[in-house]
């Protein structure tokens, strides 16, 4: 009789125990019920400025700041006869699978005087090295010229760095003859957008846009460019304002707006539900214009900046990243550009996400590696993704503060959905996918602790066929991401499938 007793509750607690956990939350994903439809990708800024430039301050009535004066928007890649460097850097550009690259120049290096282009020098080389692999590979290029740099167009007293373009003319046609030298005698198609200036004022705050003890009006500039662009047959839109950090929307302040076929800004604080709201403004009324609207700089300043500081390369920076992400997303911006994928890691934090460079001994990296918790907590969204895939219903149980979700299908049908646990405890949740086929969907996860373990891998931990619930168990802090992309860690990123 003790043994029958031991055995029914043996039994009894068997079953007990095998049965799935109660799960803390639900996430229901409706493949068929289409939101919205991106005109980008996801990617990171790739800057092509490389030359160390004497700040002479002492010379101008206007000068620049003195710390930091071009941000971390130049040093991050090694020279281009540093060929190995350069190969391991596309390779994890294409492990990345970055698909909407924004390519940062100035005037300077391609009109260094007036109507006299240079095609050949170091940065133009380290331009054509960049959008050879973005062509090669079907990424799309937000063309961002930085400021213009040159004293032959620079407002009296004014350091060229921060001035305002002196004559228009000559601003627009340099920029003309570089599209059509890149576009017609280079042969590129990959270049899909182009913005005149980085964070000019108009938005909480603007540096590059300086006239001095003169007046103007940056509206002018976009004008007259616009009207450059449309006499010489250049169909690729000019975007902007490319305002910072999160500027409101204010409709009576865009009164530019015929000009640009696109809209972008920047935000460097970690997306609030505010900002999301704040972003749908935006996405609706580029939207009603049939016009893209693009986040074309995001991270999160309020973990660190400055200097060497690491809080951009950290897994907490990856998890804002993160959020943005699934925030803008559901705002229905068209495409994301993170700051950046190649830093130096000096100048204002380390938001590289590889290493080039070494900033104790300023020198060039020969092996390229990454920056663990920045590019894992990167690659897990960016692999799983094309360009131009379309957000579908995508429903959570749980508040934003602790669980946050969003699912993407591709324009080939392929279905990926990004889960965040912001909690630093691990929660489960059940996954119920409809109006989708019954096909082998993988899980990928990362968190600090994984990616920082010796060897770590992004290769699936666990497979399932969609058509009925499945339970996860999400890692605290941590992104996980289910797709019917089967990816090794060998295999490169996602870019146009």
């Amino acid at each position: 009789m003790n043994r029958f007793i031991l055995l029914f509750i043996s039994v009894i607690l068997f079953f007990a125990f095998s049965k799935p956990l109660k799960p803390d939350a639900e996430i229901h994903v409706d493949a068929s019920k289409i939101i919205h439809t991106m005109r980008g990708g996801m990617g990171a800024s790739w800057h092509t400025l490389s030359w160390e430039i004497p700040l002479e301050n002492s010379k101008y009535k206007f000068p620049a700041r003195e710390v930091g004066p071009r941000g971390s928007a130049f040093g991050g890649n090694p020279p281009v006869t540093e060929v190995d460097a350069w190969k391991q850097i596309v390779n994890h550009a294409a492990w990345l699978g970055l698909d909407f690259v924004r390519v940062e120049i100035d005037q300077r290096m391609y009109e260094p005087d007036r109507r006299q282009f240079d095609w050949e020098n170091e940065e133009m080389q380290a331009l054509y090295r960049i959008l050879d692999w973005c062509e090669q590979n079907h990424a799309d290029v937000f063309l961002q010229q930085m400021w213009s740099h040159v004293a032959w167009n620079s407002y009296p007293g004014v350091h060229p760095l921060i001035s305002a373009p002196r004559n228009l003319d000559d601003f627009a046609d340099g920029i003309a003859s570089l599209i059509e030298h890149l576009t017609k005698a280079k042969g590129y198609s990959c270049i899909k957008y182009f913005c005149m200036t980085n964070e000019p004022p108009g938005g909480p705050w603007g540096y590059w846009w300086e006239y001095g003890d003169a007046k103007g009006s940056i509206n002018d500039a976009w004008k007259r460019l616009k009207e450059e662009f449309d006499a010489r047959k250049i169909t690729i839109p000019i975007s902007g304002p490319d305002w910072t950090s999160m500027p409101p929307f204010q409709e009576e302040k865009l009164g530019f707006a015929s000009y640009l076929g696109s809209f972008d800004i920047h935000s460097y604080d970690g997306v609030t539900a505010s900002g999301e709201a704040n972003l749908k403004r935006w996405a609706n009324w580029a939207h009603a214009q049939n016009k893209p609207f693009f986040m074309s700089e995001f991270g999160n300043m309020k973990l660190g900046f400055g200097g060497g500081n690491p809080g951009p390369k950290s897994f907490d920076a990856s998890l804002s990243n993160a959020s943005d992400f699934v925030r803008g997303i559901r705002a229905g911006v068209d495409g994301f550009n993170r700051w950046s994928f190649t830093n130096r890691g000096d100048l204002d934090g380390q938001w590289q996400l590889i290493q080039t460079f070494d900033r104790n001994t300023k020198k060039y990296l020969s092996e390229v590696k990454p920056e663990p918790e920045a590019y894992y907590g990167f690659g897990i969204l960016t692999r799983f993704m094309s360009k131009y895939s379309s957000s579908v219903e995508c429903v959570v149980s749980k508040k934003d503060s602790t669980l946050m979700s969003v699912a993407l299908i591709s324009p080939k049908g392929e279905l990926s959905i990004f889960i965040l646990n912001l909690k630093n405890e691990s929660q489960t949740v059940t996954l119920a996918i409809a109006a989708f086929p019954e096909k082998q969907l993988n899980i990928y996860q990362v968190s600090k602790e994984l990616v920082l373990k010796p060897g770590f891998e992004l290769n699936p931990i666990g497979k399932f066929v969609a058509g009925s619930p499945k339970q996860l168990t999400l890692p605290g802090r941590s992104i996980t991401t289910v797709s019917s992309y089967s990816l090794k860690n060998s295999d490169q990123g996602i870019i146009n499938q």
